[in-house]
């Protein structure tokens, strides 16, 4: 990971040649657009755009370019096309106000759209009210850089904030997404670093990736979004000291993973959602270091899943700690911290002597019969808890955590 971050800093040192103008774009002059300045401009040279308000369909850029906004001019299309399409590898765009692009169901008309392009920068700028915000198709060594994409919250019009079809080594880094389709969207995008981005208050997902393998997600936080994050058909991710907070809904998740294989959830935080963690056919995943707090379900685990390994995690405050649909094989438990654990440790050590079975009997009764969550907290839930954590019959035999600790684990 470190060597991707490496790689993706020295991608972006781009000395301007000797003979590099500068162009000023400003109302009421000769040059009163970008595209007027792009048309004159040679490669490596500097645009430097004025305050104001510009009328932006679809301008296009076409060479390698630094254009600056300088007291965040606007470029608006009126919903009449795309604001920009950049078609040239080494351009740099910052400081701009993007918004009022098209919306349409045959083409994905966007904000600022990159189209077969390398070693491009977008930062710090303000993407609203446009149909898809930053659009990457074919892209290479791009970087995304603190800009704050806001949507129109109309699921007719709203397609995803950050979008990136069939894109390699990608760095998206401290941004801000809101009230789009999803948040954060790839599909065939591999080797990508995805840190430091808000994404919330998102249609569907927070975040939404498919086929989409090698990639690293870290310090992200998504945020009530419609359906949290959904991670599919994807090999060798990690998932790193994220947060999922506040997913809350029927049949919504903090993260949903399918059909994911060699995977790391490693130091996140999981509060307050509906199902912290959703696992379907996914195998040889680790997690480990994680919070579970306030969830209804921490984690829902399929009897599809193989080989997964749940260790040093925290579980507070979750209504259920694990359930499953049927029986687990080859999943594992260990020196994790069980709130509900109620063995003792006469020796001190800070392990728990006896075992803990985080799948509660009422948990998979709920599980095959929704409709009984009416009776929880009942006397006689409780009741039935205990003796089956006594003598387990219907709870799964095998899932079980040999090491539970006595005390959380702090980090």
């Amino acid at each position: 990971m470190r060597s991707l971050i490496v790689k993706i800093g020295l991608l972006f040192i781009m000395p301007l040649p000797a003979w590099a103008n500068t162009i000023i774009v400003a109302p009421g002059t000769n040059v009163a657009t970008i595209k007027l300045a792009v048309t004159i401009a040679r490669n490596g040279d500097t645009i430097r755009v004025k305050k104001g308000t510009y009328i932006s369909l679809n301008t296009l850029i076409d060479k390698e370019l630094t254009i600056l906004g300088e007291g965040r001019p606007v470029l608006d299309a009126r919903f009449q096309e795309e604001v920009l399409t950049i078609t040239s590898g080494h351009v740099k765009l910052d400081g701009f106000v993007i918004k009022n692009s098209k919306t349409g169901s045959m083409r994905d008309f966007a904000g600022i759209r990159l189209s077969n392009v390398e070693f491009v920068t977008i930062s710090n700028n303000t993407l609203i009210n446009n149909f898809f915000g930053i659009y990457l198709s074919n892209c290479k060594h791009i970087r995304v850089v603190n800009n704050h994409v806001t949507g129109s919250n109309n699921i007719e019009n709203s397609g995803n904030g950050i979008h990136l079809w069939k894109c390699k080594e990608i760095l998206l880094n401290g941004n801000y997404v809101t009230r789009h389709r999803d948040g954060i969207y790839f599909e065939f995008a591999k080797k990508c670093l995805i840190e430091n981005n808000f994404s919330e208050k998102n249609i569907r997902y927070g975040l939404h990736f498919m086929f989409s393998d090698d990639d690293t997600y870290r310090h992200n936080t998504f945020k009530n979004n419609g359906s949290g994050v959904s991670v599919m058909y994807t090999r060798r991710i990690a998932m790193l000291d994220n947060t999922f907070i506040e997913n809350w809904g029927s049949s919504i998740y903090g993260v949903l993973l399918k059909e994911i294989t060699d995977a790391r959830i490693e130091g996140n935080h999981f509060i307050r959602n509906t199902t912290g963690i959703y696992m379907e056919n996914s195998d040889r995943i680790t997690v480990t270091h994680n919070d579970f707090i306030s969830n209804g379900w921490a984690m829902r685990v399929l009897a599809s899943c193989n080989k997964d390994h749940f260790t040093q995690n925290n579980y507070k405050g979750n209504s259920f700690d694990v359930t499953t649909n049927g029986t687990l094989k080859e999943i594992y438990f260990n020196d994790n911290y069980w709130d509900k654990y109620e063995g003792y440790d006469l020796n001190r050590d800070g392990t728990g002597d006896i075992p803990y079975r985080p799948i509660s009997l009422y948990a998979q009764i709920i599980e095959q019969n929704p409709q009984s969550v009416m009776l929880m907290r009942s006397f006689i839930v409780n009741l039935i808890d205990k003796v089956e954590r006594a003598i387990p019959s219907i709870t799964p035999e095998s899932v079980k955590d040999n090491k539970p600790k006595m005390k959380p684990w702090k980090r």
